[in-house]
């Protein structure tokens, strides 16, 4: 039993290039096809499913990968339609300027503390209010990656506010008076 469970690990493993570009051909990004595959992996780890040889394995696995790219891209579509509302909701100029000027000063002092990528974000949206189609395209990416990378620049950012400051960020950081700690 184990002898086929080696021979199996060692299929899956010897085709990892060929699963490698199928995944890649239909997603188009080496990186998100890497993570695919990668999960799929895992998830066959998981399954404890025992084959009767490694030509089964290989199959099995690409069944496994198709799975997996349907579930990515049902998932991409439910992302993709969730961040077009908020993205017209970021579009929305700021009405209250007392409001701007009240936002926790420390936002400013740990956007650095953020990947380059996301306080760029952050900066061009949510302090110049820009729009989220605007800065996509000026960063060569798409509307629903941007919408993406600001929702998890905002999350970073808004856990970097609660170690900085504490309970003042948990209160909305209006009328701040806590000190920014590195």
């Amino acid at each position: 039993m184990r002898e086929e469970g080696d021979a199996v690990t060692r299929a899956l493993v010897e085709n990892h290039r060929q699963f490698l570009a199928f995944v890649e051909r239909r997603v188009g990004n080496r990186a998100t096809a890497e993570e695919i595959l990668q999960s799929a992996f895992v998830k066959s780890l998981e399954s404890q499913r025992v084959l009767d040889d490694d030509g089964g394995a290989v199959t099995w696995f690409y069944r496994l990968l198709r799975n997996a790219l349907v579930d990515h891209y049902r998932h991409q579509q439910v992302e993709g339609r969730a961040l077009a509302r908020e993205a017209l909701g970021a579009e929305e100029p700021s009405e209250d300027p007392e409001l701007r000027q009240a936002v926790c000063a420390c936002v400013g002092e740990l956007l650095p503390t953020l990947k380059p990528e996301y306080a760029q974000m952050v900066r061009e949206v949510d302090l110049e209010e820009r729009s989220v189609p605007d800065v996509a395209r000026e960063a060569g990416i798409t509307p629903n990656n941007a919408g993406v990378r600001l929702h998890r620049a905002r999350q970073a950012l808004k856990k970097q506010l609660e170690r900085s400051c504490g309970t003042c960020a948990s209160h909305g950081c209006l009328d701040c008076s806590c000190k920014a700690r590195p």
